[in-house]
């Protein structure tokens, strides 16, 4: 594949139409994004809503190859002018030894365009098999700061060692950061069953996480019609693994809604079906939680799932911001066509099915076709 390639549209869209950008990146993403592609073309196209002019853009370790960085300059400097993009799993554990020390690719990205809200649903499919097969309930991550070394400072990492047998590591709550994640939450309760959980452990990080329950307690003061209940995360998890049908958003700093997004995501199925998107105030990334799996790479093999979900709720945020309306509707419809794939009993092998990726994606395009 040249470089004008990879820098291109993708081959059979249409110029004109609501520029969204493409980032294969590496193992499976090769597969399961340009399906995911396909798949919300039908859509528009069936729906007759707003076409979308798909960018794709040089990402992962092609782009190593080509240029001598995982993200080039050119790159970032497209996304710049995009409000959304889609981006691959990238396999940055295999890249050069000199480069696996640094910030891997989408935490670059994000940083970049300051995601801040990691916004992660986990509910139970009919036809997977589920721990808490009744769950629905979406984690509301912080992303910038919390106690994670590489989102916490301006200059330099978070973890340092005065001397070889001490480490130490910095934890960093802003009030700035808490308010526009607590506001993130709330606003996404509002749409659905209007419950906030705020997850904290003011028992012990009375200071760091104390803020971030205060702020958070003050924002929901504002949205009177969400109830609001508060946790420890070590209590919360539990419930979650007893209970998890009683949630409906959790927000929680960056750490804790990691740990809570993994846990939930396995909880209602898998975490290699979870979606996911990073947002701003303006941008949107849609990308899967899951990695490259570069064991199946190129065997036809990988579930698709998660990148449809991750897109289908990336068209849908920007329905709900400056992008069209009907991008709601698409994204429903391409939930509700992997739904009733599922159920209807195909699916891949991770989840005990017989279905190849290629199978499993023209079976989902039919259900977007027909609307079923």
């Amino acid at each position: 594949m040249t470089n004008e390639r990879r820098s291109g549209s993708v081959s059979g869209t249409s110029r004109g139409g609501h520029p969204i950008g493409v980032l294969d990146g590496d193992g499976i993403g090769k597969e399961i994004v340009p399906g995911a592609v396909r798949i919300v073309d039908a859509a528009v196209e069936s729906m007759s809503a707003p076409r979308i002019d798909w960018q794709r853009l040089p990402f992962g370790r092609d782009a190593l190859d080509d240029y001598g960085d995982a993200v080039p300059a050119h790159t970032m400097a497209a996304l710049a002018e995009l409000d959304a993009w889609v981006l691959g799993p990238h396999d940055s554990a295999s890249y050069p030894e000199e480069l696996r020390g640094r910030l891997t690719p989408g935490g670059r990205i994000r940083k970049e365009f300051d995601l801040y809200a990691n916004i992660r649903p986990a509910k139970a499919l009919q036809g997977v098999k589920a721990v808490s097969p009744t769950m629905d309930l979406v984690v509301v991550r912080e992303n910038t700061e919390g106690f994670y070394a590489d989102r916490n400072m301006f200059v330099g990492s978070g973890e340092f060692m005065p001397t070889p047998d001490v480490a130490l590591a910095v934890g960093v709550f802003t009030r700035r950061a808490c308010e526009r994640i607590a506001e993130q939450a709330f606003r996404i309760a509002e749409s659905r069953r209007r419950h906030v959980t705020v997850v904290h452990k003011t028992n012990v990080l009375r200071l760091t996480t104390g803020l971030f329950k205060d702020v958070c307690t003050e924002v929901g003061e504002r949205h009177p019609s969400v109830s609001v209940a508060y946790e420890h995360i070590d209590a919360v998890t539990a419930k979650l693994v007893r209970s998890g049908e009683d949630f409906d958003v959790l927000v929680a700093e960056n750490m804790f809604g990691d740990i809570l997004s993994d846990l939930t995501g396995e909880l209602s199925g898998s975490l290699g079906m979870a979606p996911s998107i990073n947002a701003s105030d303006s941008k949107v990334m849609a990308q899967a939680a899951h990695g490259a799996a570069p064991d199946i790479a190129g065997h036809n093999r990988a579930n698709p799932t998660a990148v449809l979900l991750s897109v289908a709720a990336m068209l849908e945020h920007l329905a709900a911001g400056d992008g069209p309306s009907e991008f709601a509707h698409v994204g429903g419809r391409i939930r509700s066509a992997v739904d009733t794939t599922i159920a209807s009993g195909v699916g891949t092998a991770d989840i005990g099915g017989l279905a190849s990726t290629s199978e499993f994606l023209e079976t989902v395009t039919a259900h977007v076709v027909r609307g079923a």
